[in-house]
């Protein structure tokens, strides 16, 4: 697993050993920052794992970068791409699941970006912790919301949340559905 570009371009990212951690893989990850094109600001990547997507986006221009993640190896692997990389500085880790920490991050909340790709064995409680907490709120005016998926399997996303969708894309099994606020007028 590597960072497909900009300043760290090429780089390797650690992970941990065996099948726990799901990293989004380099197509992917390379299909998502194409669309979401140049980035700026603070980035937050729940149900992290490697960090991969969070990594990715410092590497394009994002000032910081705050993690969440439950399982002690991939707490590591975060720590050790971090450094690897000279930018410890630039994340924030926050070592619990999404659904306990929703208090922690609205408190950090508006992002300019936040990215998701939870565990597919663990679709369902992802869900139901997303659906509580994606929101109008969640990003700043002109920030977006992506949410990987597996194809044909949406994410719930909460009627009168604020956000509309951009667009769903797949490729192969993978899908991710893009999300900014609705600025129309009446809805703000």
């Amino acid at each position: 697993m590597r960072i497909i570009a900009g300043e760290f371009r090429g780089r390797k990212l650690v992970a941990p050993a065996g099948l726990a951690t799901r990293p989004t893989t380099d197509r992917v990850r390379e299909a998502w920052f194409s669309i979401l094109g140049p980035l700026y600001g603070t980035v937050i990547d729940l149900y992290a794992g490697t960090g991969a997507l969070g990594f990715e986006a410092l590497s394009r221009g994002a000032s910081h970068a705050i993690f969440v993640e439950s399982a002690r190896p991939a707490q590591q692997a975060i720590l050790k791409n971090a450094k690897s990389l000279g930018v410890e500085q630039r994340i924030t880790l926050i070592s619990a699941t999404v659904e306990t920490a929703t208090k922690s991050i609205l408190t950090r909340a508006p992002f300019d970006l936040v990215l998701t790709d939870p565990p597919w064995t663990h679709l369902a409680s992802a869900s139901k912790a997303l659906s509580k907490l994606i929101c109008a709120d969640l990003i700043h005016e002109d920030g977006r919301i992506v949410l990987g998926h597996p194809k044909g399997k949406l994410l719930p996303i909460a009627t009168g949340s604020g956000l509309i969708v951009e667009s769903t894309r797949s490729w192969g099994d993978s899908a991710a559905t893009f999300l900014s606020r609705d600025l129309s007028p009446g809805s703000l």
